[in-house]
């Protein structure tokens, strides 16, 4: 896919709208192109037991908005508003970048458990068809914090590390898998474009198929390594 940039003779200020409308040519069946204009349609994601949280806003150059995440010893994250099927929109494409990587950062350890950047999908919990311990499990979570917390998630991350590649599975819990997509310094302050199919994911990552229902969020996090990055997510699209 050319990245929008590279259209010819388009004020920039119409390059990302052009993009979402033009760039399915091939492709059918959008739901939706987050592109960045305010954060209207986005609220935020806390975590318990953590006080500082990164901070999300959206800028402008050269006509364009962009998502600029900065985590300084910090971790939250926001979620889009609306859910979504992935039987009925298993794919999402995105662009990214990140102005640097956590050098403590390790994937595998709670220590070191920091991205620069991650677009996470969670997947909604469905009671009718849990088991009964489950069902406890989830109801004592939601009288705790006022809503059930996701059945399961995929974290499509851009690792510090060189050494890390593959899916790893969140060393905090066994319903959270990690998908590195990009990983060290050599593409840093590039935009990169992504394209992920979650369904195909999910089964790889968990050995079955997902929950129907699912959100999209964007975090920045460094509570462990207690570092600092900047990044950036220009568009998110949801689609067929």
């Amino acid at each position: 896919m050319k990245p929008c940039m590279k259209i010819l003779k388009v004020p920039l200020i119409l390059i990302t709208i052009l993009f979402c409308l033009s760039s399915h040519a091939a492709e059918t069946g959008l739901l939706f192109c987050e592109e960045f204009k305010d954060l209207s349609n986005w609220e935020p994601l806390y975590f318990p037991k953590i006080k500082k949280h990164s901070s999300y806003a959206v800028i402008s150059e050269e006509g364009r908005s962009y998502l600029r995440a900065v985590s300084d010893a910090s971790a939250s994250a926001i979620i889009y508003r609306k859910t979504f099927n992935v039987y009925d929109y298993p794919r999402i494409r995105w662009r990214w970048k990140v102005d640097s990587v956590y050098t403590k950062a390790k994937g595998r350890e709670k220590t070191g458990d920091d991205y620069p950047i991650r677009i996470y999908v969670m997947f909604q919990y469905d009671p009718q068809k849990a088991g009964f311990s489950e069902r406890l499990m989830y109801a004592a979570s939601k009288a705790l914090y006022g809503k059930y917390p996701p059945h399961s998630s995929l974290n499509y991350v851009w690792a510090s590390r060189e050494n890390e590649a593959g899916i790893i599975t969140s060393p905090y819990t066994d319903r959270s898998r990690m998908i590195v997509l990009e990983k060290g310094r050599n593409k840093v302050g590039q935009w990169i474009d992504e394209k992920v199919d979650v369904l195909e994911d999910y089964r790889k990552a968990f050995g079955k198929s997902p929950p129907a229902i699912a959100g999209i969020a964007v975090m920045n996090d460094s509570d462990n390594t207690k570092e600092r990055s900047v990044s950036y997510v220009e568009f998110i699209e949801v689609f067929k």
